[in-house]
């Protein structure tokens, strides 16, 4: 295969409908939020039963809740997108983890987690339910062929 050949296949073969599209970070931003959760989540489970210092795990949920923000909110200003894909996807992942965060959430109210620290923790479940599903239908629909698209 010479250089032209090479050259040929690529633009014959442009990939996944979506792929070439020009879209928001929101994957980055949603999974960034993820792990911000997940260290807040920990930082608090490390320090039961007693009471943690908050400021960290406040601090990383905040953070992590403006980062969904910021990502809805990009994403809530594509046009031309699967919407119908995204929700679909996003239903079905969302009943997923809001049934997770329900059983971690009732797994520290079990275990006598009150006050502050529960409802740090409990928001911080929430974030999370909110964006594991956004990310995994985010990827799923961005690489759906929507009608009338153009590509850059």
């Amino acid at each position: 295969m010479t250089v032209d050949d090479s050259a040929h296949t690529r633009s014959a073969n442009p990939g996944p409908a979506g792929a070439d599209r020009h879209l928001p970070p929101i994957a980055e931003l949603v999974v960034a939020s993820v792990a911000l959760m997940l260290a807040g989540g920990v930082y608090l489970a490390a320090h039961l039963p007693r009471l943690p210092p908050l400021a960290p795990a406040v601090g990383l949920l905040a953070a992590g809740g403006a980062l969904t923000l910021v990502a809805m909110t990009l994403m809530s200003r594509i046009r031309q997108f699967a919407w119908a894909t995204f929700f679909q996807v996003a239903r079905w992942a969302l009943v997923a983890y809001v049934s997770i965060a329900a059983i971690l959430g009732f797994v520290f109210v079990y275990d006598h987690t009150r006050g502050s620290t529960l409802t740090v923790l409990i928001l911080t479940l929430v974030v999370f339910a909110i964006d594991v599903p956004v990310v995994i239908a985010f990827t799923v629909a961005r690489f759906q062929d929507v009608p009338g698209a153009h590509r850059s």
